[in-house]
């Protein structure tokens, strides 16, 4: 189908202080309002060129011309708008170049050209991708290099799988292939060589997010510490702050709350009824015993308080400041990862992840 580029609406534009997480939250938003309309994406099958840019690069589109998503800063956007629109009918491939000049504009660092893959997207695996984009929890989309066949993969460990690749075998070839790349933690994008073809993976793992509510010597080595694993860190002061906060948490998303005051036990039961990231809070037994009676008070039940990491933190024995970050730090990959932070000598489970 022929769609003039003047009747599309603009690839959807983030600032950079959202972060990516902010822009997958809105993509996956998309994708699940836009699922039953008919839904075409625009992924990169090659490229060369641009200098380092990140993993997991997505567009989607309607037939209408709405679209989500961003490759390459824009720097691509008239190839990909129309691509996507069109996608929504039926794969296809597109070539798409950017000058010196084009390239520094939109931020990259040099010129470059990609192989754009640009396929439809079934109302299901839409709706899964989108859900867990929006929610922060991994998700890939794998499909074969033409796109004619489609499956998306969600959950801690891929573990539900939407759609189809054609056969059986080339299915399983796609799980096996997105699962292992995920022991790799990191989000991706991969072409890969299978029995029976080649497939596309385009794998998202969130990154962290953590927010830090209080101040001290404690608060500053739990900044340190996430900004030393790539870990996005924030610290808040204020009740107003930390509850707007919260309440846009993903499953992603980290709370250390380190203020005793009982005023922030509202943002504890905001969070706790949500349903939704790692709530930790420090304080010695009596503190946690004051807090949970308080909290029941409130309304919270047994199931919902069960949820609540405290007091937060591994057993490592930490004295230091430090010491304390790396045992909640270590809480939280344990709690990403369904492990019980036990010693690995004590574990017959993979190494590893």
């Amino acid at each position: 189908m022929s769609v003039p580029v003047a009747t599309l609406a603009p690839v959807s534009e983030v600032s950079t202080a959202a972060g990516p997480g902010s822009q997958l939250r809105e993509l996956g938003a998309a994708l699940q309002r836009w699922a039953d309309q008919g839904v075409g994406v625009v992924r990169v099958l090659e490229r060369h060129g641009f200098g380092t840019v990140e993993s997991g690069q997505l567009v989607a589109g309607t037939a209408a011309g709405a679209l989500a998503g961003e490759l390459y800063r824009g720097a691509l956007a008239d190839a990909v708008g129309p691509l996507a629109v069109a996608a929504v009918d039926a794969p296809r491939t597109e070539q798409a170049h950017v000058s010196e000049a084009g390239a520094l504009g939109a931020g990259l660092a040099c010129s470059g050209g990609a192989t754009l893959l640009g396929h439809p997207l079934p109302a299901p695996q839409a709706a899964a991708l989108g859900a867990a984009l929006e929610r922060g929890v991994p998700a890939a989309l794998v499909s074969t290099a033409d796109g004619a066949g489609a499956l998306v993969l969600t959950g801690p460990d891929l573990a539900d799988v939407h759609g189809a690749l054609g056969t059986p075998e080339l299915g399983s070839a796609g799980v096996e292939a997105a699962r292992r790349l995920l022991r790799r933690g990191a989000t991706a994008t991969e072409r890969v060589a299978v029995e029976g073809g080649e497939l596309l993976i385009d794998l998202w793992v969130p990154v962290p997010s953590v927010l830090v509510v209080g101040s001290g010597a404690i608060a500053d080595a739990l900044l340190a510490q996430a900004a030393l694993l790539g870990w996005h860190g924030r610290q808040e002061t204020h009740l107003a702050e930390t509850q707007a906060a919260v309440a846009a948490f993903t499953d992603a998303d980290v709370l250390v709350l380190l203020d005793h005051d009982p005023a922030f036990d509202a943002v504890l039961v905001e969070g706790l009824r949500a349903g939704r990231g790692f709530l930790g809070a420090l304080g010695s037994r009596h503190t946690q015993t004051n807090r949970r009676e308080r909290l029941l008070a409130a309304g919270v039940g047994e199931a919902e308080l069960s949820a609540l990491h405290g007091p937060v933190g591994l057993d490592l024995g930490a004295r230091a400041p430090a010491e304390t970050a790396v045992s909640i730090v270590a809480q939280v990959i344990a709690a990403r990862s369904g492990r019980a932070g036990t010693a690995l000598a004590a574990s017959d489970g993979r190494i590893g992840g």
